[in-house]
């Protein structure tokens, strides 16, 4: 059994959303077990943490970069270092524009992940909507290629965003890792 630990945090419900599609998409890989774990409860999943085998982090992007909410699980981390030396890591964050400024917040998460001694992962696609017969229906119609990005409209809640492209490309994101660290487990062995 593989252990896919999707730890984020969610100011609207937004980011919430996008976690729940990451988790989605790893249990399309069989024997993969998905933990849910928002930062506000991550108290009690410490140890959860510690053995999992795999960590997606989520945070919505606010004024450029993760996060208050994510900055301090981050910090509270550091309790934990060496714990999770090579396990999988992965990123994924949320914001009202297109751009946002959200690649910051995935090289905030990949460096975290480096800090953690981690082995990240990208998201794997190419970038959707960038030429004439694009469409915001593409997959990773934002293009990134850290991880996966989401853009919901700031006057819509989250029963209607993130758009149904965005949550399909988080739902890539997490089979991504789930298969990734099934064979990083497996080379291991």
């Amino acid at each position: 059994m593989t252990t896919v630990a999707i730890v984020y945090h969610s100011g609207y419900g937004h980011t919430k959303v996008q976690a729940e599609a990451v988790a989605r998409g790893a249990q399309k890989v069989g024997g993969t077990q998905v933990l849910l774990v928002p930062v506000e409860n991550v108290e009690t999943h410490w140890d959860a943490l510690d053995a999992a085998d795999a960590i997606v982090f989520g945070a919505p992007t606010y004024m450029g970069s993760a996060s208050a909410g994510f900055k301090g699980f981050m910090d509270a981390s550091s309790k934990h270092w060496g714990k999770w030396r090579d396990k999988i890591a992965a990123g994924f964050t949320n914001s009202a524009s297109q751009s946002g400024d959200k690649l910051n917040t995935l090289v905030q998460l990949a460096v975290f992940a480096a800090q953690h001694q981690m082995i990240w992962t990208s998201l794997g696609l190419m970038p959707g909507n960038n030429n004439s017969g694009g469409s915001v229906e593409d997959l990773n119609r934002l293009g990134s290629f850290l991880g996966a990005m989401a853009q919901s409209n700031a006057d819509q809640g989250a029963d209607v965003v993130p758009p149904l492209a965005d949550q399909r490309t988080a739902e890539v994101l997490g089979e991504r890792v789930a298969e990734v660290t099934r064979r990083w487990l497996a080379g291991a062995a």
